[in-house]
């Protein structure tokens, strides 16, 4: 006996959009999320229209979606938060046209739960670290990296809990030691 699942109409709302450059060509490329599915679209310049490069469902309700490049790469990754539970980064392989799990982490209970991590994603600006966390309370860290062969390996979670506190967004910023980013964005502020 074979189990098969098949979903006759696909969601239409767009969840999560993020942009990057998944296939390493230098293109801009758009990875949405539709609920169940991940899509990977690229803009055709010429014409103005959006080509669907991939389409793959997934078992699971896609609950933070982001991209990140590591620092000197080439290509972006994706790291997706659902309600399994668990972190996953993937790899768009073109010669595949299909995505490759990296990476998969668990660190909770199945779910959307408040409690859970899963809803909030932010991410370093140099790809250096992500951060994944719930509305109440827990926030988990990983330290992104290298190994010697150049594939992406990511640490064991840091925990960043607070307690009493609700979470609304999450962002990654960059410090500028020099001020130079600062007095420029004051001055440009001034003149209006």
């Amino acid at each position: 006996m074979y189990l098969y699942n098949l979903t006759l109409q696909r969601a239409t709302a767009i969840t999560h959009a993020v942009h990057g450059n998944f296939s390493g060509t230098k293109q801009q490329e758009i990875i949405i999320s539709r609920g169940k599915s991940i899509e990977l679209l690229r803009p055709d310049p010429n014409t103005g229209k959006v080509h669907t490069l991939l389409t793959v469902e997934i078992f699971g309700i896609v609950r933070s979606l982001m991209g990140f490049r590591l620092t000197g790469g080439t290509k972006d990754y994706i790291v997706v938060g659902s309600d399994s539970g668990r972190i996953v980064i993937l790899e768009y392989i073109v010669a595949k046209n299909a995505f490759e799990k990296i990476h998969q982490e668990t660190f909770g209970k199945s779910g959307c739960r408040r409690i859970v991590p899963g809803q909030y994603l932010a991410i370093d600006p140099k790809g250096r670290a992500v951060m994944i966390g719930a509305i109440e309370k827990q926030k988990l860290v990983y330290i992104l990296n290298r190994d010697p062969e150049a594939r992406l390996t990511i640490s064991s979670p840091l925990e960043a809990h607070k307690s009493n506190t609700d979470r609304l967004r999450g962002g990654g910023f960059r410090s500028d030691r020099r001020g130079g980013a600062e007095n420029t964005a004051n001055a440009n502020l001034l003149r209006t």
